[in-house]
């Protein structure tokens, strides 16, 4: 599987940069910092129906169109548009590539600069700083800011993107009138911690790896970032999920061999892999990752979750699925009793279904019509 072109074609992203650059929780600065971005909508007079809907670890800013990598539909588009939960006519949607990402923002695929923003001629690579989800937060709050924006109608998001969310409301509580979590939690498992491990040795390993300076020879470690990608994929479905589309199934053989037979379910994953390795970039994966794995909300208040929201004003709306072993409901429940704690205005729902974490990217009616109805309340309390 090893490429002699780089996977990700060179696209034009709609982006802003900002010359002073980026503090980072690490120490380093970031400078420039460049910020790429979507919207969908139309942004009011008073700029009171912005919505922030935060992306997975795989996601990007690209929502609602056409990818124009994989010219695959946007990952969010069922929900989005004219009458949908994330009604356009509405609402003014913002999607933005994270900090560490490979679609534009700053990242390890970005050009390489000094301490005074001067560029060094070579990508970032594995020279490209550790972030945080507070400094992907950070990110999205200069571009808020640049765009006159003084308070989120809602930041929602699901699974990475609920811990972005989460971050929001405890770092800027009075920027966020209603937030979403969705499938997340205030920190990850040590299983998913595992899990994450396992897919960065596979890319470790890969002999295209070079020491994360793949790009100097126009090779990507492909074989490694394919399992990296398989191994993800599999914690995102439910074993009844899985059943019910591949059972043990063969493909193209009534029998199995040991020569190109395969069960459909690892044809699938093989596919998943492929395809991935396509419109991802390996470092970026390594460093987004990385920052999944060190959140943990309540880290800084003593173990004690319900600090870091406490007072907020912010209204919650919680969603889990039932099938969900990554993100499971104990963990939504967690920060439900944090939130309470706190005296936060919350609401929480866990949606039955059998589709494993990816649910809240697929077609599940009562998960949309309650976080429709969710911000449908928000935009009423502001007026929109």
């Amino acid at each position: 599987m090893s490429q002699a072109i780089a996977p990700l074609p060179e696209v034009e992203h709609q982006h802003a940069v900002f010359a002073d650059g980026l503090p980072l929780d690490c120490g380093a600065v970031i400078v420039p910092l460049t910020v790429a971005y979507r919207t969908y909508g139309t942004l009011n007079a008073a700029r009171t129906n912005a919505v922030l809907v935060c992306h997975a670890l795989t996601g990007d800013q690209y929502l609602a169109e056409p990818h124009p990598v994989t010219g695959k539909p946007g990952w969010w588009e069922s929900i989005v548009g004219p009458g949908k939960p994330l009604d356009t006519d509405r609402y003014f949607l913002v999607c933005v590539n994270v900090l560490g990402g490979c679609m534009g923002s700053s990242g390890p695929r970005s050009e390489m600069t000094d301490a005074e923003g001067r560029g060094l001629g070579r990508p970032w690579g594995t020279d490209f700083p550790q972030v945080t989800i507070r400094d992907m937060v950070r990110a999205q709050k200069r571009l808020m800011d640049h765009m006159g924006i003084a308070r989120w109608l809602a930041v929602i998001g699901g699974s990475m993107g609920g811990m972005q969310v989460l971050e929001w409301a405890a770092t800027y509580p009075d920027a966020v009138l209603a937030a979403a979590p969705i499938a997340c939690a205030a920190h990850h498992s040590a299983q998913n911690i595992a899990f994450h491990e396992v897919g960065r040795q596979a890319i470790h390993g890969d002999p295209d790896w070079k020491g994360g300076r793949y790009w100097e020879d126009g090779r990507i470690p492909a074989r490694g970032l394919a399992v990296a990608r398989m191994v993800a994929h599999i914690t995102y479905l439910s074993e009844q999920a899985l059943t019910r589309k591949f059972g043990r199934r063969l493909r193209g053989a009534s029998a199995l061999t040991f020569l190109e037979d395969v069960f459909e379910v690892e044809s699938y994953l093989r596919h998943q892999g492929s395809t991935f390795v396509r419109r991802f970039d390996a470092n970026s994966y390594l460093t987004i990752t990385r920052a999944m794995d060190f959140f943990d909300l309540a880290s800084e208040h003593e173990g004690d979750l319900s600090a870091a929201f406490r007072g907020t004003a912010t209204r919650f709306f919680l969603a889990s699925f039932s099938s969900d072993w990554l993100f499971p409901t104990s963990e939504s429940r967690n920060v439900v009793r944090a939130l309470n704690m706190a005296g936060a205005s919350v609401s929480f729902v866990e949606i039955a279904s059998d589709k494993g974490h990816d649910a809240f990217l697929l077609e599940e009616p009562e998960f949309h019509a309650a976080l429709g109805g969710f911000l449908r309340g928000a935009a009423e309390k502001a007026g929109v």
